[in-house]
């Protein structure tokens, strides 16, 4: 993540999250070491993935103690070994990890990393879950002209983070928020009266460097979203003869995507249409976390 972002957009959520954990303090840390006393700790990997949010899980730490260290292992450095002597680059977020890794050693006050631990993992497990999901599916277009995006089915006031973890796994970024692009669905096509209607109005009022994708569910909406000089057409809930259909009858003429309860079981099926895009909610929605643990803490 880029510093700037990381710093206007993700810090007030890392800070809610620690202060949604510890809004008066945290009393098992308070009880076990009430003064500060200089530690370190290793974060393992627990099972094989894609790491993603290494500097999101440092900056929680260094919310609380500006003094707070990260420093990431050389890559496949294995727990429990020192880090052999010119060992190679250290991990970074895209890289994949096996069980028993250790990705890197924290150094701060003990009272933070104690602190600190489960909202800094809770990031990097969701972040590496998503990651680890993307590498796979992405994994699947492979060698085509297919790229995979993901949607803004992510989880409230978690999307910066999220869209992040996509782009570490390998695959791309669909908008980002409402903001970004014009996107005409069902219902804006219907408020509209028709896809030619509802196309003309976005040219007449969004800014001219905005793209203008429809959503269409049949053949006919195809031909008027083409008709209507759309930049990008969705092919949305469509079978894969529908769909192939659709791709000829376009014609190069628009930017191609297709959506619709895409996920790793059934995405391959869909690299060989020549499709532009293949956008998938299961990316965000539905990857499950990466098994990641702080182990090992010890006074220094």
């Amino acid at each position: 993540m880029d510093p700037i972002t990381l710093k206007l957009t993700a810090e007030p959520i890392i800070r809610l999250a620690l202060q949604e954990d510890m809004n008066a303090g945290d009393l098992s840390t308070e009880a076990v070491m009430p003064e500060a006393h200089d530690a370190v700790v290793d974060l393992i990997a627990k099972q094989d993935g894609v790491i993603a949010g290494l500097d999101v899980f440092a900056y929680v730490f260094r919310m609380l103690d500006d003094a707070a260290r990260v420093e990431l292992m050389p890559c496949g450095t294995r727990a429990g070994a020192a880090p052999a002597e010119g060992a190679g680059r250290a991990v970074r977020d895209g890289d994949c990890v096996r069980a028993g890794e250790l990705i890197a050693r924290v150094r701060a006050d003990a009272r933070v990393l104690l602190s600190g631990e489960r909202v800094a993992l809770n990031f990097l497990q969701r972040m590496s879950g998503i990651a680890t999901y993307t590498r796979r599916m992405a994994a699947l277009f492979a060698g085509t002209r297919t790229s995979l995006v993901d949607t803004r089915k992510t989880t409230p006031g978690l999307r910066v983070f999220e869209k992040e973890a996509v782009r570490a796994g390998g695959g791309l970024n669909h908008r980002y928020n409402l903001s970004q692009a014009v996107m005409l669905k069902d219902n804006h096509i219907a408020a509209a009266g028709g896809i030619a209607q509802a196309v003309a109005a976005a040219r007449d009022r969004a800014p001219f460097v905005c793209t203008v994708e429809v959503e269409c569910e049949s053949l006919e909406q195809v031909r008027e979203a083409v008709e209507a000089g759309a930049d990008i057409i969705m092919l949305d809930n469509m079978d894969h003869a529908r769909m192939a259909e659709a791709i000829a009858l376009i014609g190069g003429r628009a930017k191609t995507e297709c959506s619709g309860n895409v996920t790793v079981e059934n995405a391959r099926a869909l690299a060989d249409l020549g499709v532009d895009f293949v956008s998938s909610g299961a990316l965000t929605h539905s990857a499950p976390i990466l098994d990641l643990s702080m182990k090992n803490l010890r006074l220094v």
